[in-house]
């Protein structure tokens, strides 16, 4: 048995996230793919962009096409119906809009090549997903085609896989590092259940600035956003001041001019992970100052894959940069599909 049969033992629906172009997400899918025909499990398939194109849209780069087999559910503009050498059975016309038409829910009748869309908003993305389920589907693999950010939202899905690679940097220990970085992100702690939860929670869906005292009340900043809001959020934060919630991204300038001994004395509340947008090297800088953060949700990573080449060229050996990125995360499969 293999990796996705493992997987399909513990989740429904699976991310595919890339840490940045080229990192070897479409293989990683292709690798899914293949696996789940040999084990005859039935996909379900849809991205949150475009994917199965022979050239990158953006950087004008080769891409590998997404080969699918008899009876995947796809996801499929009605632009992008024509295009297919896959036999389509379309099984539903869906609402949901995408820059190249409704999707259409289809079913492989013959294997081949297809190009594969889908809707782009989280909510959306669920209500197909449970189409597909509703039509026979065993696992949904969601192309994360956009951006890796949001399609890492455990709103979007039960867990992840984060393919990464030698496009990330000339350096096997800067690659290794920055993953690194981001499993440790997805995996940070969720906030407590209690009353400060259960208040951040209630009124979180105004988008507002936050800060709970240590007897659980909220005070409410006339702030949407922490984004160059320090010097705000410095002066609302007093000695009662616990938690501070920041409702959207998260970056230095959110804390650059808040003092050392406030940044100790509160805890960050974050949505999710999804929203941290700080580098390695500043986060070890942060939690050495005291600085600590909580989130409503966290992502679980199911597996890593790596792709040791980088299209400018250069490639790392396969066996190192696997073992070297297995021995930084010891609880998490790591694979080199293109072995």
């Amino acid at each position: 048995m293999g990796l996705l049969y493992d997987l399909s033992t513990k989740y429904k629906t699976l991310s595919i996230v890339g840490m940045a172009k080229n990192a070897g997400k479409t293989t990683a899918l292709n690798y899914l793919i293949e696996e789940a025909d040999d084990e005859g499990i039935t996909l379900g398939i849809t991205s949150t962009g475009r994917d199965g194109e022979t050239l990158d849209l953006v950087t004008g780069t080769d891409k590998p096409k997404v080969f699918l087999y008899e009876d995947t559910i796809v996801s499929i503009p009605s632009q992008l119906y024509d295009l297919a050498e896959a036999g389509l059975e379309i099984v539903e016309m869906t609402k949901f809009g995408t820059a190249l038409g409704d999707v259409l829910l289809c079913r492989v009748c013959e294997s081949g090549y297809v190009q594969i869309a889908g809707p782009v908003a989280t909510a959306e993305t669920k209500k197909m997903c449970g189409r597909m389920f509703d039509m026979g589907t065993e696992l949904i693999l969601i192309d994360g085609a956009i951006d890796r950010k949001s399609i890492a939202s455990p709103d979007t899905s039960d867990a992840i896989i984060l393919s990464t690679g030698a496009v990330l940097s000339r350096s096997i220990k800067k690659v290794v590092e920055e993953t690194s970085h981001v499993v440790n992100l997805y995996n940070l702690p969720v906030l407590e259940e209690g009353k400060v939860r259960d208040e951040i929670a209630k009124h979180s869906h105004e988008n507002r600035v936050m800060l709970v005292d240590d007897k659980g009340k909220i005070n409410k900043l006339n702030l949407t956003t922490g984004l160059g809001a320090s010097r705000f959020i410095d002066d609302a934060i007093n000695e009662n001041t616990r938690y501070v919630y920041i409702p959207g991204a998260f970056t230095n300038s959110v804390i650059a001019d808040i003092e050392r001994d406030k940044l100790k004395q509160v805890k960050f509340i974050l949505k999710d992970p999804t929203r941290i947008f700080i580098n390695v090297m500043d986060w070890r800088q942060l939690v050495k100052k005291g600085f600590i953060v909580s989130v409503l949700k966290n992502i679980e990573i199911a597996a890593v894959t790596v792709n040791p080449y980088a299209p400018s060229g250069y490639s790392f050996d396969h066996g190192t940069l696997r073992d070297t990125m297995q021995e930084a995360l010891p609880d998490i499969p790591v694979l080199d599909v293109r072995m």
